[in-house]
């Protein structure tokens, strides 16, 4: 029997979140209610009451209350909830969160739900599930259930909604709590502690680097985790590298740089690349498939790129090709991000194309621009952080074996995963 924490405005959303407590009863799971609401007496009665939640963020819900302001409302139970659940799931006594609500509810919701541990269970039941999700999710797993129809009483679609939304949450801890039987076997997880942990970067026109590099480095006893740079992808990994769990880092493909530069969807923001270098990590970076902004559908293309270099990935995605420009730009970025690190970083540079539709011959290949942005990368680059040239496209066996190889040399350890002392070749080509 699992504990399940079922957080919500108790106020507005209380017949809704009745229903869905009384299925998770129905399976034989005890309950833990928190009231974020404030307006309104609950509904649903709490085991932590909305004065708790305010108090937890210093705020006084009287004063709060009679200023009947629903936005400063909101945001003070976003501050205080994720402090409450934090608290309740360090100390054990919750095993999994759900939570419904509508934009409100769902701010509030959310912002305890990021404040949880990857792994843990989550749910949220939310009007705003069927579209851009980013804001609410962050770098945190956090099912976000579409409610079809909005929070606002019992019908025969919320019910059928609620009732596969309680059965998810349900699930999520049962097979949690299996995976921590005696003789159950470990439950499948990112973070093993079983071996030390290399990220890396990885997108589809880089997958075949990165998938040779990664069978190195697993060889050599190392779990690697790969994230999808796909704006959340990079933020994701740099999350994780904050958090302290990692290795060592195989950054090959540092592309959203170039959405954040030009304006492209796939952005990871500004700090993209420093998180390996406040932390004094091991890396390898190169400067894999930064010949390409990503767009959605070519209508999703601004006017002020008419005339430019495209290729349509697929129908969802058009890649816009970096000009000399932007390229040079990008190159000075890069070793800006890396000449922060406090750790050993080499670069490695494929000559023969960054990217698969960048090599000769391909529809983003473009020597000038990818002249710019190397010759550039290395005139910023601190004189102390190593350089290996290649003539050889990213994705060649030879590149990615060289990149496995400066990581394990930067981590102390050789292909075999036998420690080895490490000498830097600073400069090499």
């Amino acid at each position: 029997m699992a504990t399940i924490a079922i957080l919500g405005t108790m106020d507005t959303k209380g017949e809704e979140h009745a229903f869905v407590a009384e299925q998770i009863q129905r399976r034989g799971h005890r309950l833990l209610v928190i009231d974020v609401g404030a307006l309104g007496e609950p509904r649903l009665n709490p085991d932590v009451s909305r004065r708790e939640v305010a108090a937890a963020a210093g705020i006084d819900l009287d004063a709060l209350v009679a200023r009947r302001d629903r936005g400063e409302t909101v945001a003070a139970m976003a501050k205080g909830a994720p402090l409450v659940v934090a608290r309740l799931a360090g100390e054990k006594k919750i095993d999994g969160l759900i939570s419904l609500g509508g934009g409100g509810g769902t701010a509030i919701g959310t912002a305890a739900m990021r404040a949880l541990p990857i792994g843990f269970p989550k749910v949220m039941v939310s009007t705003l599930a069927s579209g851009n999700t980013a804001q609410y999710v962050g770098v945190k797993d956090i099912v976000m259930f579409p409610s079809i129809v909005d929070v606002a009483g019992l019908n025969r679609i919320s019910r059928q909604i609620l009732t596969l939304a309680a059965g998810a949450i349900c699930g999520m801890v049962e097979v949690a709590a299996a995976a921590r039987r005696p003789g159950a076997g470990e439950m499948p997880a990112a973070l093993s502690a079983d071996k030390p942990i290399i990220v890396a970067s990885m997108f589809g026109n880089t997958t075949a680097c990165v998938e040779r590099a990664r069978v190195m480095l697993e060889q050599a006893g190392y779990e690697v985790l790969v994230f999808h740079a796909t704006g959340v992808g990079g933020r994701t990994m740099e999350s994780l590298i904050e958090s302290g769990l990692v290795a060592g880092v195989l950054d090959v493909t540092t592309t959203e740089w170039a959405d954040e530069l030009v304006g492209g969807f796939l952005s990871a923001g500004p700090t993209r690349l420093e998180a390996a270098a406040k932390q004094g990590l091991p890396a390898v970076v190169a400067p894999g498939c930064l010949d390409m902004v990503n767009f959605y559908g070519p209508e999703s293309v601004p006017a002020k790129f008419s005339g430019r270099k495209f290729y349509q990935h697929n129908p969802q995605v058009t890649l816009m090709r970096t000009t000399p420009e932007e390229c040079k730009q990008l190159g000075r970025i890069i070793a800006d991000k890396l000449n922060q690190s406090t750790g050993p970083v080499s670069v490695l540079i494929p000559w023969d194309g960054i990217s698969v539709i960048s090599q000769p011959g391909q529809p983003f290949h473009d020597a000038f621009a990818d002249e710019m942005l190397f010759d550039t990368l290395k005139a910023n680059l601190r004189k102390d952080i190593e350089v290996i040239e290649m003539d050889c496209p990213i994705n060649d066996p030879a590149f990615a074996e060289a990149c496995a190889r400066a990581l394990l040399r930067h981590l102390g350890r050789d292909a075999t995963g036998a420690s080895r002392n490490f000498v830097p070749s600073v400069g090499a080509t």
